[in-house]
């Protein structure tokens, strides 16, 4: 089988607003390698859009997933329920960074999450309008779409979206967006578009993921509580991508002195299986009525059985100082390639949430055509990256934060040599 002939029936047969990045396709993996049907292997700096934080086939998710398989692979929980749902949502419970009692629901997508979550918020306040910011990602679906911040290529086409939803700025001092500009936006919104006691939540990444891995400040979150507390609102954080280790921490909202009412998550939860979650102060969560959530793959249990076995490592091997070892040490070869690499514009690193930003040294406006020429050298090498950002000008690190160390090393010579080369 050769990489071009599935080409040419993937151009048949699937249509064409499925985008695929590479042009070549997967035979087998392993931990943060992939080995394609000609044979060829790449390592993994994508792992599945940053899913597999624990790896390709990790042993541990591996067994609990053949362990599930030999009880029962579904019945839906909703119908006749699974004591492996409930005692994953105890262990989300006891770590996820609420204040009070939490409860946690399972879902299938990272859009399913945050959809259930504007729901959850809705029903608890009473309230329509959610405001959310730019070049934030949500999802897919109609009303993620319309929450996302960022037109192309995920709003082209498919519009009207639904009502209620409002922009405001994220901050963002590479292109001028202080904290105090960020607040002001949401004043503007207050007076020009929606009444503050009119809206359920405001919904946000803490490190926004397809936006380019812009942290917001520590300053910028006290104030959204601060301005939430003030008016009713609910605070959502959206950990689909920053979850699970990724920062250095379990959820990224823990380096905040704040803590959000609803956390939404998905991805690395359960090691490239389908399983997301909203975890929230126990009486928002309750706001629905019995019914009012689930879904007929929500929760299941071969995901379920893989996230007991993800939480496990994480504990295991200590996957959140992992995540800051590796990502110092990317960071310190990012610095070094900024001597001889004009184009770096700004690094951006919470723990192994790491991203670069190229502008074009001259003019000062991102460039998406330097930041094709690394990712595609570094293809070429052996390395897969992920690219970003509003601009397309941001290239972004997913690695598996189980890499082996000289894999690492060498992925690292690879990405020097694409930066300055």
């Amino acid at each position: 089988m050769k990489n071009n002939e599935l080409h040419q029936r993937r151009l048949q047969a699937t249509p064409r607003g499925i985008g695929v990045m590479c042009g070549f396709y997967a035979e087998k993996a392993e931990n943060a390698t992939l080995w394609d049907v000609e044979g060829n292997e790449v390592i993994d700096f994508a792992a599945g859009i940053a899913v597999l934080n624990t790896g390709h086939r990790h042993p541990k998710v591996m067994a609990a997933v053949e362990k599930q398989l030999q009880a029962f692979t579904h019945t839906a929980y909703q119908i006749v329920p699974y004591e492996s749902y409930v005692s994953l949502a105890e262990r989300i419970n006891a770590r996820v960074p609420v204040t009070g009692p939490a409860k946690t629901a399972f879902f299938s997508t990272g859009a399913e999450a945050v959809e259930n979550a504007v729901k959850i918020a809705r029903a608890y306040t009473r309230r329509p309008g959610v405001i959310t910011f730019g070049g934030g990602f949500h999802g897919r679906t109609f009303m993620t779409m319309a929450l996302t911040g960022k037109v192309a290529p995920y709003k082209i086409g498919f519009g009207p979206f639904p009502g209620s939803i409002y922009h405001a700025q994220y901050p963002n001092t590479l292109h001028g967006v202080s904290t105090g500009d960020a607040l002001k936006s949401l004043e503007r919104i207050f007076k020009a578009d929606i009444a503050p006691d009119q809206v359920a939540a405001i919904l946000l990444e803490p490190v926004q993921g397809e936006g380019g891995f812009n942290v917001a400040p520590a300053d910028f979150m006290q104030a959204l509580r601060k301005l939430c507390d003030s008016h009713g609102i609910l605070l959502i954080v959206d950990e689909v991508q920053s979850g699970f280790a990724r920062t250095g921490k379990l959820f990224a909202s823990e380096y905040y002195d704040v803590k959000p009412d609803l956390i939404t998550m998905a991805k690395s939860l359960a090691g490239g299986l389908p399983l997301s979650a909203v975890a929230g102060r126990a009486e928002v969560m309750d706001a629905p009525a019995p019914g009012g959530l689930g879904g007929t793959y929500a929760g299941n249990p071969l995901a379920v059985a893989a996230a007991h076995a993800v939480l496990d490592v994480i504990e295991e091997e200590d996957l959140c100082e992992r995540a800051n070892h590796l990502g110092k040490h990317l960071v310190e070869v990012l610095n070094n390639a900024k001597t001889q690499c004009p184009y770096i514009a700004e690094i951006r690193a919470q723990g192994s949430m790491v991203a670069v930003e190229f502008n074009d040294p001259n003019t000062g406006a991102p460039s998406a055509e330097f930041t094709k020429q690394v990712q595609d050298k570094a293809l070429a090498a052996g390395l897969l990256l992920l690219t970003c950002g509003v601009y397309g000008n941001v290239i972004r690190f997913l690695y598996p934060l189980t890499i082996p160390e000289v894999q690492f090393r060498k992925a690292l010579d690879i990405l020097q040599q694409s930066l300055t080369h």
